[in-house]
């Protein structure tokens, strides 16, 4: 059993959400006790009870009441809350006439921007107004490339109020990265910032969306907010945020839809092809971040919470649902450590925040650069730190508690852009142990299989979910007859979610995650598709083949590229430089591979596939089992002498 490094003390658990609905349930449903574990196991056996209490006990807002919770279970295919009508900013902007902060906005040059919970509402008519003015009507796609800011919010949230779908890209991916993903849906309308701001430096934004609009010839107008304070120009069929705003007549309007109304279209990280395009319900994302929110974080109205993450990211979208708590909304903008390691450290104290969202890999970079946060600020507001993207490991959770506060719920939270929300995560009531999960999500019948479908535990096996959840995808887009969203998940074990992470369940009720049981790339908690990297490295001409891999190295992922060059080529600095230059170019910052290797032949099955499991065990000093499905097992050895160099030697393959 993992080190106890907190346990909450008796007055937090009787103060607790997640106890108040504990001891409702045991006493309506005559429940032998209010563990956490028997409640999770009622919940299980009894979603559509469970669900429909904790519609009741969050007051979820809807017009029309609903009919039924849900049809008969099935994956994928069950129906929620048939009948019900609501609106999900409607929901988000229940203290709308309230004059408590909203949404604080802070960047890394220390400009802040605050918006109330009024302020906020009335910039979201605004803003639906314009969009209505712009001819934008209930399924129509409003995209956007765009910083984390207000206009970010308060876009999606009209967005909402209109019944239209919103989709959003963080502004650092490059042009074809974009077009990978807003190139699928056709929207009407894209909003963008003329540039951003990170580390001291700052990019244009303008120049890359006009060459994703010569692509994209649905977009009808282009929205531009003057987010850095440089002069702009705008072009064809473009205007700035405040001629939107102040298009017509704003009114609170909020239209009510189905339960499953399309809400958001998130991004798979692109592994085979292109991204696979997941829209995700009003109803199931506002539920599950609900339940989330309340009962696993114990987030409150009048809390302060900031998630580190883009808008590119699940996790602004989960940051985004807060508001629906009564809770302030923290946006930080740039780089976590500009001017330097402290900065984030200092918004959280200036800012007071309570609920603070972060990844392994920053922590980690505090920890190497030997900066000890608590000598330097006090955090006295601060209850709960998260971390997601990547396993929190022993090591960093013992740092957290040693260097950041020692009277803090640490929690390690994951699930996934696929759920928009997580399959094991937090509990105010558990104590933390080092490396853990503390426990499976409410409603969440989560697994760990072995390849022949057993439920394992202290077992290493595939995540996978038993029963269905309410945020599961209502569909893929451009997937008429379900054939992508069922083979994504429902192939390995019929009619249960195979989520493809590794996860050990502990007999405390806790998990470990394993990282990935496939090859998404995952440097800094960001989710990386190898094919984003190879479709702009194969175009160079230099280059004949290559292969990435992500590398477990020192409490994160590196990103290694190994590539066939033509024939008398020798890769070397200049040629390395470029090919980085190209990835960064075409994809993001984070999908530049820390590592570039010349190797002379690249694994492929006998069907012509990538083999890249294999070079990833074999760089993290693995055996490789599956030698006999290749079709060239001979080029492993390169592989295996460069892993030699680097010091992660594999057994004999």
């Amino acid at each position: 059993m993992n080190e106890i490094l907190w346990q909450p003390s008796s007055e937090q658990i009787a103060s607790s959400q997640i106890t108040h609905l504990s001891q409702q349930l045991q006493r309506k449903y005559a429940l032998a006790n209010a563990e956490y574990t028997t409640i999770h196991q009622w919940s299980v056996n009894h979603p559509h009870l469970f669900w429909e209490e904790v519609w009741q006990d969050c007051e979820i807002k809807s017009s029309v009441p609903y009919t039924q919770v849900m049809d008969t279970p099935k994956m994928p295919g069950t129906s929620w809350f048939e009948g019900a009508r609501l609106n999900f900013a409607e929901n988000m902007l229940r203290y709308r006439h309230e004059k408590q902060e909203a949404i604080c906005f802070v960047n890394e040059a220390g400009k802040t921007v605050s918006l109330s919970y009024q302020e906020l509402s009335q910039k979201v008519f605004e803003c639906a107004a314009g969009l209505r003015a712009h001819g934008v009507q209930q399924g129509d796609r409003v995209s956007a490339v765009i910083p984390n800011c207000p206009e970010a919010v308060i876009a999606a949230l009209a967005t909402s109020s209109i019944g239209a779908i919103w989709s959003s890209c963080s502004p650092d991916f490059g042009i074809s990265g974009i077009y990978d993903r807003l190139g699928q849906i056709s929207p009407k309308i894209l909003i963008t910032a003329n540039a951003y701001q990170y580390n001291g430096k700052t990019f244009d934004c303008l120049e890359k969306i006009k060459g994703v609009l010569q692509k994209i010839d649905s977009i009808q107008a282009t929205i531009v907010i003057p987010f850095v304070d440089t002069p702009f120009e705008l072009f064809a069929k473009s205007q700035k945020w405040e001629e939107l705003l102040a298009m017509a007549e704003p009114k609170p309007l909020f239209e009510q839809l189905p339960f499953d109304h399309p809400l958001y279209i998130m991004y798979s990280s692109g592994t085979t092809g292109i991204p696979k395009s997941m829209v995700h319900g009003a109803g199931g994302t506002l539920i599950q971040h609900l339940k989330e929110h309340r009962y696993h974080c114990d987030l409150k109205k009048g809390d302060r919470i900031c998630y580190f993450t883009t808008c590119g990211w699940m996790m602004w979208n989960w940051l985004i649902s807060s508001l629906g708590s009564g809770a302030t909304i923290i946006l930080y903008e740039g780089s976590p450590s500009y001017p330097d390691i402290s900065q984030l450290w200092n918004v959280l104290e200036r800012l007071q925040i309570t609920h603070f969202g972060t990844s392994p890999k920053f922590l980690s970079a505090v920890k190497k650069a030997e900066y000890v946060p608590q000598e330097h600020h006090q955090f006295p507001s601060l209850r709960v730190m998260m971390s997601t993207g990547a396993p929190l490991s022993i090591e960093l959770f013992q740092w957290v508690y040693e260097h950041v506060k020692s009277d803090l719920h640490l929690a390690s939270i994951s699930g996934g852009t696929d759920l928009i929300s997580c399959f094991a995560l937090s509990n105010p009531n558990l104590p933390v142990r080092a490396g853990e999960l503390q426990c499976k999500g409410l409603g969440m019948d989560v697994h760990a299989y072995s390849p022949a479908g057993e439920s394992l535990v202290e077992e290493k096996g595939e995540l996978v979910c038993r029963t269905p959840f309410p945020s599961m995808p209502i569909y893929f887009w451009n997937d008429p007859d379900g054939e992508k969203y069922h083979k994504a998940y429902f192939d390995v074990y019929p009619n249960v979610w195979a989520h493809g992470d590794f996860i050990e369940l502990t007999d405390n009720g806790g998990a470990v995650i394993h990282g990935r049981s496939d090859t998404v790339l995952n440097p800094g908690g960001v989710r990386i598709g190898t094919a984003e990297i190879y479709r702009q490295v194969e175009e160079m001409s230099e280059i004949v083949d290559s292969i990435v891999i992500g590398q477990n190295w020192e409490d994160d992922v590196r990103i290694i590229l190994f590539v066939v060059l033509q024939e008398k080529l020798t890769l070397d600095a200049a040629l390395s430089d470029q090919i980085k230059k190209t990835i960064r170019a075409g994809t993001t910052p984070r999908h530049v591979p820390a590592l570039i290797y010349q190797v002379p032949e690249i694994p492929h099955t006998i069907s012509g596939k990538k083999v890249e499991k294999a070079v990833r065990q074999i760089m993290d000093g693995e055996a490789v089992l599956n030698v006999s499905a290749l079709a060239n097992p001979d080029a492993l050895q390169a592989f295996t002498e460069i892993a030699h160099q680097l010091g992660t030697s594999p057994p004999s393959v």
